[in-house]
């Protein structure tokens, strides 16, 4: 039996991560399988984007730290810092190019914007859910949540391709921890 890691597996996976989260930015997937394909070169091509990450070398996770730079690049990821004022995470929700046509923060009680983050950003995807939309967080075992938004009904999509990738996908609002 092969190893679901393997790197043709986890390329595949890290495409097709690309495409599902950013279909109108290729160059997305273009700058992950770059960082997974030739580490070196992408360190050096990206070097001032990682080192607001305290990275100068390539490291283990650095396709997984291309894709989530990538998207926020392209307005497509939103990172918070793990004590986020509910009215930033609420402000930079609304600007992604993925939020959901359906305005979810019309669903929000008063006293959900009083919760701490890692419980509001829970909140937000039930809300998100309510309205067909998701929200996930493409985990990289730091203080922060990297955040993107995608239609409900594609979340398992990105649920089984970070398996087979091998990265951490927490849904939010969904219960439960991916991996």
């Amino acid at each position: 039996m092969s190893d679901p890691h393997d790197a043709d597996s986890v390329r595949t996976s890290l495409a097709g991560i690309a495409s599902l989260l950013a279909p109108a930015h290729p160059t997305v997937a273009g700058e992950v399988l770059r960082a997974h394909d030739a580490p070196h070169d992408y360190v050096n091509a990206f070097g001032g984007r990682l080192a607001y990450r305290g990275i100068d070398e390539p490291v283990d996770n650095l396709a997984w730290i291309a894709l989530i730079d990538a998207l926020d690049a392209h307005g497509l990821l939103a990172e918070f810092d793990w004590k986020e004022d509910a009215q930033e995470i609420r402000s930079q929700l609304r600007k992604l190019e993925s939020r959901p046509s359906v305005d979810p923060w019309v669903l929000f009680e008063a006293e959900e914007m009083l919760l701490p983050t890692e419980e509001f950003l829970h909140a937000c995807g039930r809300r998100y859910r309510e309205t067909g939309a998701a929200l996930a967080v493409l985990d990289i075992e730091s203080d922060c949540y990297p955040v993107v938004g995608l239609r409900a009904a594609r979340a398992d999509g990105l649920t089984a391709l970070a398996a087979r990738a091998g990265f951490p996908v927490q849904h939010l609002g969904a219960g439960r921890r991916e991996r």
